[in-house]
């Protein structure tokens, strides 16, 4: 079984693809939904008391995501000590679920910074979906009603769109005007006979 990571900048439409691969029978693992599950797990909790302050937290004594994201997406120093607290967990969380999809081609975690954070290693592949930055910016305003300058912000911790595109082994173009799902399509048979070819060749 192959591990496939999904990426793409925010605003690319990585989740729309990924949902695409999930009809075709393929696992996704959200991996940006799962880590703030991690939020709530009290070691990771006092891990990040510890370095943003009690400041953060809602009258419930609980994190509050929108100002500790506010903190992050403008510090890049704040950002990399919350991923370190944060991916480990993650990439072991996402091996044990792994480990239960039998009889699956492959599996595919879904994740904006995979190479950001330097757990590119992980998988055998990594498909980009790709989009002009203006069509990112764009869908995201539309999406979650924030500025411009908010969204650039963001931008700035994350890789080249072109760049990830370069490093990444299959593009997936979702411009608006390219057909996002024929592109899909060829990826997901392209990767059923990876995995095929593999079996065939392993003792």
């Amino acid at each position: 079984m192959l591990k496939i990571g999904l990426t793409g900048n925010i605003g690319s439409g990585k989740t729309m693809v990924s949902r695409i691969f999930s009809v075709l029978g393929i696992p996704v693992y959200y991996a940006d939904e799962e880590s703030k599950k991690f939020l709530d797990d009290p070691g990771v909790k006092n891990e990040i008391l510890k370095q943003f302050g009690y400041g953060i937290l809602t009258n419930n004594q609980e994190i509050n995501r929108r100002s500790l994201a506010t903190i992050v997406f403008t510090d890049p120093i704040a950002l990399q000590i919350l991923n370190s607290i944060l991916h480990p967990r993650v990439m072991i969380d996402f091996r044990n679920w792994a480990l239960k999809q039998e009889n699956k081609s492959y599996v595919m975690q879904e994740a904006a910074i995979i190479f950001e954070s330097g757990v590119n290693g992980e998988f055998d592949y990594i498909i980009n979906v790709s989009c002009p930055k203006e069509t990112a910016i764009d869908r995201v305003i539309k999406r979650d009603k924030i500025d411009a300058n908010s969204i650039l912000r963001r931008m700035q911790f994350q890789l080249e769109d072109a760049e990830k595109s370069k490093i990444s082994d299959f593009v997936i173009l979702n411009d608006g005007t390219n057909l996002v799902i024929p592109q899909v399509l060829a990826i997901h048979e392209k990767l059923k006979e990876i995995d095929i070819q593999r079996k065939s060749n392993t003792p």
